[in-house]
């Protein structure tokens, strides 16, 4: 992904008004926000030095360098960390392939969540495993590997928008979490394909990927309309797999007795008996 470097840097810089850093602004400019002169100047630069940075020329660039630049272009930690990831990509030569299935153990640890929703996901979000109670609430068995994707699911299943009521926040939550772990994998064809993939097939997709927001989702609350469970309001918190550092077990914890965790209960009642009558 050649040229996020530059994109970031361009997108993030022209959010600033010149005024708000204490420049004055003449009169009316091509492009909103600070020019690269401007961002030079206040973070202690040479023009040419930033001009460089901002076309991906500037591989040894220092932490105080990269620190100067963030500081004015008020970038938060999240935004920070990605400016020194995409900055200074370290290629690590071919990739082994994303591990299609989790150990047998985290498998165990999913199914003995009975009461909480659990599954595992990817760096490229696609989901690779799941307890019986998430699969209950998003369909996960129903659905061909290759569509166990969250930002395929989000943007090219039309029945998404009926799922999540919240429809705009989790499109744009979801493709500023692949934006992030795309800065860590410039090296990763799969991923490569997945957006250019999404870019062609989907406008909503292509207009937040070019915005350049980036993401940590480790926790929050997603509303899910359930066609039986109904409208829930599910908390959720993310754990890392020590063994497997790219695999994310994703956890939705509503407060026992509350509204959502019962609903979530007759769901998997409903779940339960549906095996059951299968088998």
């Amino acid at each position: 992904m050649d040229g996020d470097l530059g994109d970031f840097l361009r997108s993030r810089r022209g959010r600033i008004r010149p005024e708000e850093v204490g420049l004055p602004s003449y009169g009316r400019r091509r492009v909103p926000g600070l020019r690269r002169e401007e961002v030079a100047q206040l973070a202690g630069v040479s023009v040419d030095y930033y001009v460089r940075l901002e076309q991906g020329r500037g591989q040894r660039v220092s932490d105080s360098v990269l620190d100067a630049v963030a500081r004015v272009l008020r970038l938060d930690e999240t935004e920070h960390t990605y400016l020194r990831t995409v900055a200074r990509p370290r290629r690590r030569g071919p990739r082994r392939p994303q591990a299609a299935r989790v150990r047998p153990g985290v498998q165990t640890l999913l199914d003995s969540m009975d009461r909480t929703p659990a599954f595992v996901i990817g760096p490229r979000m696609d989901v690779l495993a799941w307890n019986s109670l998430a699969d209950a609430l998003n369909g996960y068995g129903d659905t061909a590997p290759e569509d166990r994707n969250i930002p395929r699911h989000v943007f090219l299943d039309p029945a998404a928008h009926d799922l999540y009521p919240d429809w705009p926040g989790i499109a744009a939550q979801a493709v500023a979490h692949l934006r992030l772990n795309a800065g860590h994998r410039p090296d990763d064809p799969e991923l490569d394909a997945l957006v250019g993939e999404l870019c062609g097939r989907s406008e909503d997709f292509r207009r937040l990927w070019v915005d350049h927001d980036v993401q940590a989702c480790m926790a929050g609350t997603k509303r899910i309309d359930h066609p039986l469970a109904g409208l829930l309001s599910l908390p959720f918190e993310t754990l890392t797999v020590p063994t497997e550092p790219e695999q994310t077990i994703v956890l939705y914890t509503p407060e026992r007795g509350s509204e959502a965790a019962e609903r979530l209960q007759l769901l998997a009642s409903w779940k339960a008996k549906t095996a059951a009558t299968i088998n």
